[in-house]
């Protein structure tokens, strides 16, 4: 290995993803240790790190050209030493002039002092703070005003964080492509109308605040009646886009996007209160590069009946409208299986999603309307490789016989189908067509029948929680 001409070396490592391989490999010689050093650009640190700032810092004076920085403090407790403070952030600033990308997450001792010496970071372009609950508006507006090269900005479970002058500014600037908030209870829905001309440049847009939303007749507490909201945005270049957990009415709110963006690729609405078909008709037929759409939906009182606010009609607009749609995933909450109206959509109408787009992958989750039947069909689906079916009740072993004649499937996975019993295994076994299995809370289905049923199987009994099958809050 000394032979070995140091842009050589440098190569290998550059091949090199695990941390700890990367370690073994700067034992090896001295040579070695200098050129790993040189090349690492990378880091993960949390609670192993003692003392947190000595430590950080003789890592960065031995890795010089650090570009990405990741500090998690996870599961930390007090037993494990002090966390790292503002003055690991002065570190940072000082010792790693490449800095590009920093996560934050579960750090209990940094405040808007720490984030003060983020705003020298002249090079930082992703700066993501989870769980940072000491932080609040005035740091974030430090980092806004020092930080100009800023271009993607994720902002988790920060409670402190109120008003949005850190917003006003970073939208003002233009920078940003890329904006995530998530569980700050103090940024609403309103206040993200305050990006103004940030949101041309923006290509993702995340948004997610869990609160009673989805009780009867739960409010938008920070809807402000008479107030004259505005929508004159402009939002062309957005490619993903994801609401979660948001009351809609009687004020649009963020429902705007939906009427407005033309580019996008990738659509998540998680219990969104408030869409309807006209909508989303007029979504999918302004979005034909559409490829994958994610809709979680309870039912509500929709004019004289109770159900899930879309129809067939909005799924015939996405078949007709969306012919690059790859990715399709629909989960139904709330819904009595006994009551198959509590569910907009009919099995003729997923089945014919399915069979008119290039579908590569399905997820149905408590879709009690989906019965063996509706497998037989989605079986001449001629794209679909990858099936997965959660909470779906009228599902049986014949659902399994008919799926396995699906002529690309590869990957199946089955969660809390109960119904579902190891003769359905037996199906598959004999088809020898499954490159990965997973079974996942399926009571009438064994460890033992899922043995050879594809290349690769993952089995527990185990049941997961509501909140976790559902992905509610």
């Amino acid at each position: 290995m000394e032979d070995l001409s140091e842009p050589l070396l440098a190569a290998i490592i550059g091949r090199i993803t695990r941390t700890a391989d990367l370690n073994s490999l700067s034992l090896v010689s001295k040579q070695m240790y200098n050129v790993e050093a040189e090349e690492r650009g990378s880091i993960h640190v949390g609670c192993g790190l003692h003392p947190a700032t000595e430590a950080l810092s003789s890592l960065c004076s031995r890795f010089p050209n650090l570009w990405k920085v990741e500090i998690n403090y996870s599961g930390w407790t007090h037993n494990q030493g002090k966390q790292l403070d503002n003055q690991g952030l002065h570190v940072l600033s000082s010792h790693c002039p490449l800095l590009k990308d920093l996560t934050l997450s579960f750090c209990s001792y940094i405040d808007d002092s720490g984030l003060d010496y983020l705003s020298y970071c002249k090079k930082l372009m992703v700066l993501r703070l989870n769980f940072v609950r000491a932080i609040s508006s005035s740091g974030l507006l430090s980092v806004a005003v020092g930080c100009k090269s800023l271009s993607t900005f994720h902002l988790v479970d920060c409670l402190n964080v109120s008003s949005v002058e850190w917003l006003e500014y970073l939208g003002r600037a233009g920078s940003l492509e890329e904006l995530v908030v998530k569980d700050c209870k103090g940024i609403s829905q309103y206040d993200l109308l305050k990006f103004g001309p940030g949101w041309t440049k923006l290509q993702k847009f995340e948004f997610e605040i869990n609160d009673y939303y989805w009780l009867s007749g739960a409010l938008d507490r920070s809807y402000v009646p008479g107030y004259p909201y505005k929508y004159d945005i402009c939002c062309e270049n957005m490619k993903d886009l994801r609401l979660a957990h948001i009351i809609t009415e009687p004020e649009i709110g963020l429902r705007f996007l939906l009427r407005k963006c033309k580019a996008l690729e990738k659509l998540c609405l998680d219990y969104v209160i408030g869409i309807n078909d006209g909508e989303m008709i007029a979504l999918f037929q302004n979005c034909s590069n559409l490829r994958s759409i994610s809709l979680r939906l309870m039912p509500r009182r929709c004019d004289f009946s109770f159900r899930t606010p879309l129809t067939d009609d909005s799924l015939k607009a996405l078949s007709l409208c969306c012919p690059m749609l790859q990715v399709v995933q629909l989960t139904f909450t709330f819904c009595c299986s006994k009551w198959p109206t509590e569910i907009g959509f009919t099995q003729k109408g997923i089945v014919t999603l399915i069979q008119t787009c290039p579908i590569r992958a399905l997820m149905l989750n408590g879709a009690s309307i989906l019965k063996d039947e509706g497998m037989k069909d989605l079986s001449s689906a001629q794209f679909l490789e990858a099936l997965e079916l959660v909470d779906c009740k009228g599902i049986t072993d014949v659902g399994m016989s008919f799926i396995v004649r699906a002529p690309c499937l590869t990957s199946l996975t089955l969660r809390k189908c109960k119904n579902v019993t190891n003769v359905g295994m037996a199906e598959l076994v004999r088809s020898q067509k499954l490159e990965s299995l997973t079974v996942i809370g399926c009571r009438l289905i064994s460890h033992e029948a899922v043995q050879g049923a594809a290349k690769s199987v993952n089995y527990s009994a185990n049941p997961e929680n509501f909140d976790s099958l559902k992905g509610v809050k």
